[in-house]
Parts: C-alpha cells; sequence; structure tokens
C-alpha cells in the first residue's frame, strides 16, 4: 500500500501545482476550491487504474467518490466562474503581501494537496488492496454516503435556488434542510466520508483510515467551514437570530423561541 499511496502522493502534488500555475497567472487563488471535488477523483481512477484490480468495493469506492467529486466541482465552478476571488483568499492576499506566492503555493495549495490525501486515504486502502464481493458493512457504508449525498447536494441546490431570487439579497435562508442545520451541505460533506470509512473497513488495515472521516469533520466544523462562515455574519442581526434556535453543524429540529 505505501507504493500507492506514494503514486497517489506524486499525482496529487502534480495536480496541485498545475492548479497554482494557473492561479498566479490569474492572480485569483480561490480557483483552488473548484479543483477539489474533481482532485479526489483524479486519485481514486489513478489509483484504481494502477492497482488495476476492478472488483466491487474499489468500483464502488471509485464510483461513489466520483459521483461527489464532479458534483461538487460542477456546483463551485458554476457559482464562481468570472466571479472575483473569493473574500478569504482575497483576504490572506492583502495580508501575506510580497509573499504572497510562496505562501499560497505552501498553505493553499500544497495544504490542501495533503489534506486531500489524509481525506482521500480510505480510497488508497480499499484500492490497494481488491477484494472480491461485497459484505454488510459496504451496505452499510453506502447507505451513510447515501445519506451524506442527499444533504450536502440538496443543501447547496436550495442555496443556488435562495440566492437566485433577487428578493433574498442580503437575507439568511431558513428553509428546506437549512431550517435543521445552519451548514447541512458540510455536515452532508463529513457523513459521506463516514460512509466511506465504512467501506474501507473490510480492507486491510481499513480501521487506520478513520482518520479521513475524523480529520474532515474536525475541518468543517472547527476550522475552515462552520467558522468561516459564521465569522462572516457575526454582525448580521438575522443570523444571530437564526442561530439561536438552528442546530450548527448535527440536523436538529429547530428551538422554540
Amino acid at each position: 500500500m505505501f507504493d500507492l499511496f506514494m503514486q497517489a502522493a506524486l499525482i496529487v502534488f502534480i495536480y496541485f501545482f498545475i492548479f497554482f500555475v494557473i492561479a498566479q497567472v490569474i492572480r485569483n487563488n480561490s480557483i483552488v476550491d473548484m479543483g477539489w471535488g474533481a482532485g479526489f477523483v483524479v486519485v481514486a481512477l489513478s489509483t484504481l487504474i494502477i492497482q488495476g484490480a476492478y472488483v466491487e468495493r474499489s468500483l464502488l469506492v471509485t464510483l461513489l467518490v466520483a459521483i461527489w467529486g464532479i458534483r461538487l466541482a460542477y456546483y463551485i465552478l458554476r457559482r464562481n466562474w468570472g466571479k472575483p476571488e473569493d473574500f478569504r483568499y482575497a483576504k490572506w492576499r492583502k495580508e501575506w503581501g510580497k509573499w504572497v506566492v510562496p505562501r499560497a503555493f505552501l498553505q493553499v495549495f500544497m495544504l490542501q494537496g495533503v489534506m486531500m490525501l489524509i481525506i482521500g486515504y480510505p480510497i488508497i486502502v480499499v484500492n490497494a488492496s481488491p477484494q472480491p464481493g461485497l459484505n454488510l458493512l459496504d451496505y452499510l457504508g453506502l447507505l451513510v454516503w447515501i445519506i451524506g449525498f442527499i444533504f450536502e447536494s440538496v443543501g447547496d441546490k436550495q442555496m443556488a435556488e435562495f440566492k437566485k431570487d433577487p428578493a433574498n439579497k442580503g437575507k439568511i435562508i431558513k428553509s428546506g434542510l437549512w431550517k435543521y442545520s445552519r451548514h447541512p451541505n458540510y455536515f452532508g460533506e463529513a457523513t459521506m466520508w463516514w460512509g466511506i470509512f465504512l467501506i474501507a473497513l473490510s480492507s486491510p488495515l481499513g480501521w487506520s483510515a478513520i482518520i479521513s472521516p475524523i480529520t474532515i469533520t474536525v475541518l468543517l466544523l472547527f476550522v475552515s467551514g462552520v467558522p468561516m462562515l459564521e465569522k462572516k455574519y457575526k454582525d448580521n442581526p438575522e443570523f444571530q437570530d437564526y442561530a439561536k434556535v438552528t442546530s450548527k453543524f448535527f440536523p436538529w429540529f429547530p428551538k422554540k423561541q
């Protein structure tokens, strides 16, 4: 498995280096977000092809990752196309000043590459030790993944439709899945990786793949996902009222006021 992991690491490095070069040319480091989902598809397909064993579990994990990654990449591409650099990256560009290029290389592109290898580790575990057949854990993992995919894809769709309506400009979405979680799409993304982990458990060293769902859950809940968006709306009275009654991450019924 070590050889396959190192090959995946090289592929991820080349992948993000290409994005880094393009970002410097167009002066927009936020294009790294467009490469996030698609990068996992590259990891899944490349490790599957390198190993060359097209058994059920490997094909299942590769298919699930491809469905998620392509949908996410398309969604972010449509959302960001033609728009200026995202506010987070623009803020860093100003803060980093003359060091923006090396810091973007290390702290944006290469860091995301490292995160991709950690979060995508279950894919490598499954593809490195192909075993025929599926068992109960595989089907349970598939069910968990489907729940996560619904939350992320439907949550994103509801948000996109809400923003399309000019009457909603400056307002906070509080309907659909957003009634039960302030970040249903982030909850969905984390849940999908817990599903992939359950599928990986049946492979040799599958238990070690738990680093993947733990990492993405911690990142989304405490580092780069929820906290950054919550900070953006910290001075928004409507959002603060919404936050008082709506669960931050895990979906639950709104509190009564």
